[in-house]
Formats: structure tokens, C-alpha cells, sequence
């Protein structure tokens, strides 16, 4: 057993006589690389960015801002951007992904009788509004939009995070929880590519994308532990 696993059991024993670094041997650096090799990973990840924000040039405030998503969706921009036939086809197919998602999750609560999606898009798309307004980001000035887009039509959606993403992924979580695994993978597979489309449109920022997915995770969670709380009142 090395010494991570003696602290992780010993944390809430309180302080201890001896200092942990001073017990480390080579052994238990090799057992904390071969068995805890997850957390060595976010610390190499933490130094590499603690490297990359000493160091990096930060956006001159003349500039748009940096979107390595939309960089890396510039040729798909300028074919939708060329094409809006093209644009308005995708559109529609995002907004019927955007119905099956919000029908997925009314569905498990009317229907099947079990709320837990339902609460935690409650809890999500508030949260969702109350971040939208309190931190405005810029629309871009390269934005697609189609008057069919699900839900708002040809207007922005430039709020944090992207309750595209986020709608999906908790529709996917709670297949996944339901043993629904194929539909969840599709669920997954339309998530990623509708995420490319919204790069593609400059509907979302990259972050805002990545917001969605944590978000849904995290209030997905927290709805689970509020249905825990109400059946331990129940009883």
C-alpha cells in the first residue's frame, strides 16, 4: 500500500506527528505512477497549463476573440456561409434533435413517472439564464443564423453555457442510467455533431460547449441527491 492510499485513509484523522512528503520512498512513487495514474495525468495537465498561462499573449482587445473551435471549423464556416440552403437543411435537422431531446425528457417524468431529468433541466436552464445575463458575451460578427432553429429562430443564443448541448446530455445520461445504451450512443454521436454545427455557425463559443456537457453532469447529479433527501423525508 503506498503512502497516497495511507493519506487518502488517514485525511480525516486529522493532523498527524510527521510530515507526509517526509515518509515518500522511490517505492511509493512508483506504485502512485503504475496504480494512480489518473491523478498523475491532471498533474502533468496542471503544470503544462500553469506553463501556458505565464507565458501565452493574451488577445489584443481590438481583436475578436480567440476560439480555437472556430478555428478549427473555418472551412465547414465558409461552406455554410457559401451555402445557406445548406445552413437552413442542418438547422432543421438540429431543431428536430433539440424536440427529441426536450420530448425525451417530459416523457420520463409524464409518462414513465420518473422526474429526475425533468428537475434537472429545471435546475439547469435557470442556472443556464441567470449566467447568460449576468456575463453577455459578444455575438460574432461571422454568426449563420436560420429561422428555423430550435427554439429561439433566427436570433442569438449566445448564452453560457449551450443548452443544446446540455439537453442532449441529460437526455443521454439518463438513458445510460435506464440501460439504454444504443439510443444513449446515438444521443451522443447527434451531440457531437451538433456541436461541430454550432462552431460551425459561430452559435457557441468552444466553451460554452464544454459548459453544457459539465453543467448537465453536475445538475443531473444534484437532481439525484434532491430525489434522495425527498424519499428519506418520506419515509
Amino acid at each position: 500500500m503506498s503512502q497516497m492510499d495511507i493519506s487518502m485513509r488517514t485525511e480525516e484523522g486529522g493532523w498527524r506527528s510527521k510530515p507526509s512528503f517526509m515518509t515518500w520512498r522511490a517505492r511509493d512513487v512508483v506504485y502512485v505512477l503504475r496504480h494512480h495514474w489518473i491523478p498523475c495525468l491532471f498533474a502533468a495537465g496542471f503544470l503544462f497549463v500553469v506553463s501556458v498561462e505565464s507565458s501565452i499573449k493574451m488577445v489584443s482587445e481590438s481583436s475578436p476573440p480567440l476560439d480555437i473551435g472556430f478555428v478549427a471549423t473555418r472551412s465547414l464556416h465558409h461552406l455554410l456561409a457559401s451555402s445557406p440552403d445548406l445552413n437552413t437543411g442542418l438547422a432543421a435537422l438540429n431543431s428536430v434533435l433539440g424536440v427529441m431531446q426536450v420530448s425525451y425528457i417530459a416523457w420520463t417524468w409524464l409518462i414513465e413517472g420518473r422526474p429526475r431529468a425533468t428537475i434537472t433541466a429545471l435546475f439547469l436552464f435557470t442556472c443556464r439564464g441567470v449566467l447568460g445575463y449576468c456575463t453577455q458575451l459578444p455575438l460574432s460578427k461571422e454568426y449563420l443564423g436560420s429561422a428555423i432553429d430550435f427554439p429561439l429562430g433566427n436570433l442569438s443564443f449566445f448564452y453560457f453555457f449551450s443548452g443544446h448541448v446540455a439537453g442532449t446530455t441529460i437526455a443521454s445520461l439518463d438513458m445510460r442510467r435506464m440501460q439504454r445504451l444504443r439510443l444513449a450512443m446515438v444521443f451522443d454521436i447527434l451531440n457531437v455533431l451538433q456541436s461541430i454545427r454550432l462552431l460551425a455557425t459561430r452559435g457557441h463559443y468552444t466553451i460554452d460547449l464544454a459548459g453544457g456537457v459539465a453543467a448537465a453532469i453536475l445538475f443531473d447529479s444534484l437532481a439525484g441527491k434532491y430525489e434522495a433527501s425527498t424519499r428519506k423525508r418520506q419515509l
